[in-house]
């Protein structure tokens, strides 16, 4: 019989995703192309064996090299986010502000970064452009609340079209 081959679709890992994969050895061997991992800095220091001081230390460099040595693109989430692609390049969100730090807003990141990667943008495009997108819509969200302590992911995913209408 012929063979069948299943091409498996550009994927992005972020909370329990990352727990599994990290419990699967080889696991970034096994991904299709160039996977996005959105770790926060437990999931990262799970996924690594580091702890979590010792990555906050050096956010920039622990991003790089995991992102090289996984061959995946790693955003590492928290103030001033950290994305980092498999050649060693490296980008930071210059953004620190708690209404990013919610329950629930690293899952509208992520689901920026898919539907920018179902829309063609290649994995690192999408990583930068979505954490860009996510950051500024936080900000936009906190100056039209008036506080970050009030805002909810829902309220960073309803500014997500403002921060696009802008970029137009």
């Amino acid at each position: 019989g012929a063979e069948i081959e299943i091409k498996l679709p550009p994927m992005v890992f972020d909370a329990d995703g990352l727990k599994l994969l990290s419990q699967i050895e080889n696991w970034s061997e096994l991904l299709p192309d160039i996977a996005v991992l959105t770790p926060h800095p437990g999931e990262m220091a799970e996924m690594t064996g580091l702890s979590v001081d010792d990555i906050q230390a050096n956010r920039l460099e622990i991003a790089r090299e995991y992102a090289q040595k996984w061959g995946h693109v790693v955003v590492l989430k928290g103030a001033f986010t950290v994305i980092a692609a498999p050649n060693g390049d490296t980008f930071t969100v210059p953004v620190a502000s708690a209404a990013l730090a919610r329950a629930g807003s690293g899952d509208v990141l992520a689901g920026l970064i898919v539907g920018l990667r179902a829309q063609g943008l290649d994995a690192l495009q999408s990583a930068v452009a979505g954490a860009w997108i996510h950051a500024q819509a936080g900000l936009t969200a906190e100056e039209i609340i008036g506080t970050s302590a009030s805002v909810l992911a829902g309220d960073i995913l309803a500014f997500v079209p403002n921060v696009l209408a802008d970029l137009e």
